[in-house]
């Protein structure tokens, strides 16, 4: 399978890959925990279905000693044992606004009550940001139907 488009080849993608990126070094400064920001991106690449993505995050939480078993449970994490508190909440604002055209009202206040009892302003600015911010990099992956399963951990840092 191959790419309808080369996005690592192509100048003008690289230009905007280079700013996606600087956005993803704000959201590291946020504070908010590289496990949680590592969740997020699965969950939102699964519901995506950016196997791109599902691909890179999964080995880069590995690679940062995340584990098997918590990443089998990320699509079912309402069901499982293994998540905290904060991170169930991280989980479902990542959900909701993922999904945001299926709800009319957008992200529930309640969703973001519940966020907001776990993270501080930083954090929720860095958890909404790295959703919009996956959410284009999935957006992209799929579009060009980037093939998923070569990727290697750092392997764009």
């Amino acid at each position: 399978m191959e790419a309808r488009l080369n996005l690592f080849g192509n100048p003008l993608a690289g230009k905007a890959i280079k700013h996606l990126n600087a956005v993803g070094t704000v959201v590291a400064e946020s504070g908010l925990p590289a496990a949680t920001q590592e969740l997020v991106k699965i969950r939102a690449s699964q519901i995506n279905g950016c196997g791109f993505c599902t691909d890179m995050h999964t080995k880069d939480a590995t690679a940062a000693g995340e584990t098997a078993q918590r990443l089998h449970l990320v699509a079912v994490w309402r069901e499982a044992k293994v998540f905290t508190e904060a991170e169930r909440a991280a989980l479902e604002l990542v959900e909701e606004g993922t999904r945001i055209a299926d709800a009319a009202g957008g992200v529930p206040d309640e969703v973001w009550a519940n966020a907001a009892k776990h993270y501080d302003e930083n954090q929720l600015f860095g958890l909404m940001t790295l959703i919009a911010l996956i959410n284009a990099y999935n957006r992209l992956n799929v579009i060009v139907r980037m093939p998923a399963g070569d990727y290697q951990p750092g392997q764009f840092t």
